[in-house]
């Protein structure tokens, strides 16, 4: 007998992660959809609309559809999912897959329907939404079904989560609007304050991803990139080394530091003292960045770690959630009956 696929989506800001049972992680690409304004039609999808970002003509556009974790554009994010499910699960009018898609903490139930309704829309048979804690704790392998506090900071592009788990469910949470984009941001901005040069998101990106530190004792790199001199208005090389990283991304990790000790300082006593003992659990791509998880021990005084593959934590925690569906608690998973 034939048995519906299961398909996990982490569905972030900067990427798209999907999560295959059987299978493992089958696709991670850049959340930008490239679409030609005067047919309305997709050109592009993934890596290839990202390298359209900042280089194409007026009559194509290259978006990024999600914004901070929630759908800015509707169209478009339904247009993406349907690329996604249909290049993984093909298009079949009678084996649709389940589809389990992640979600920020705190978003509203009307934007909560929305991701559910595009991923039915994209072609699944039956949609389920998860929060992305929960997604990050399975995917790094904690049990989460036992009466036993486990924290977990998921740094995404857009949010960064942060939740106390016990029993199968949040006990306390926490969300902050600071994540991989923001960094980008922090970066564009100090390059253009200090060095005087105007900076593009990708070259930030690759500046974070090359040489950023975020720790007195990190690494120090430098880069040679191009930008556009403000002064003379012509493009312009120069160096970035890793300190320049770390005092521009200062305020942002002063602000999720303080988001993490606000959520420990909310959590109830028993909780707290497993936490001291298991320890942070570091998640998302912003794990990646270099001095982080220092940083974070050394503000908690509690040993942060980081799984072996903290960008796909929580698609693989989807994949994971879709396949123990009856063990979660039930208001951890998210169905068109309980969003009202």
């Amino acid at each position: 007998m034939f048995k519906s696929m299961d398909i996990g989506i982490d569905l972030g800001t900067a990427n798209i992660i999907v999560f295959v049972r059987g299978k493992g992680v089958v696709l991670n690409e850049p959340a930008v959809v490239a679409i030609d304004k005067t047919r309305n039609k997709v050109l592009a999808v993934g890596d290839d609309a990202r390298e359209m970002l900042g280089r194409s003509p007026g009559n194509i556009m290259a978006i990024r559809p999600l914004k901070e974790g929630v759908i800015a554009n509707y169209t478009v994010t339904q247009k993406l999912l349907s690329y996604v499910i249909n290049k993984i699960a093909g298009k079949s009018l009678f084996f649709k897959p389940r589809v389990m898609t992640c979600v920020p903490i705190g978003i509203t139930s009307v934007e909560k329907r929305a991701v559910m309704e595009a991923t039915t829309q994209g072609g699944a048979s039956k949609t389920y939404l998860i929060e992305e804690p929960l997604a990050a704790a399975l995917g790094a392998g904690i049990d989460i079904s036992v009466p036993r506090g486990n924290m977990i900071v998921d740094v995404g592009g857009g949010t960064t989560d942060v939740a106390v788990l016990s029993l199968g469910g949040i006990v306390v949470s926490s969300s902050i609007r600071i994540g991989g984009d923001h960094f980008d941001e922090s970066i564009i901005g100090y390059v253009k304050k200090v060095h005087g040069v105007l900076i593009g998101e990708r070259t930030a990106e690759e500046i974070k991803k090359s040489i950023a530190t975020v720790s007195k004792n990190g690494r120090a790199d430098s880069i040679s990139v191009r930008g556009r001199d403000m002064v003379t208005g012509l493009p312009t090389t120069f160096s970035v080394v890793s300190d320049d990283c770390r005092k521009a991304l200062e305020d942002s990790i002063m602000s999720l530091t303080a988001t993490v000790r606000g959520v420990l300082e909310k959590c109830p006593p028993e909780l707290a003292a497993d936490i001291v003992d298991n320890g942070i659990y570091l998640t998302g791509g912003g794990a990646l960045l270099d001095g982080l998880a220092e940083v974070m021990q050394a503000e908690t005084g509690i040993e942060v770690h980081v799984p072996e593959n903290p960008l796909d934590c929580v698609a693989i925690g989807t994949g994971k959630a879709l396949e123990n569906i009856d063990q979660l608690h039930p208001g951890a998973i998210y169905t068109s009956t309980n969003l009202g």
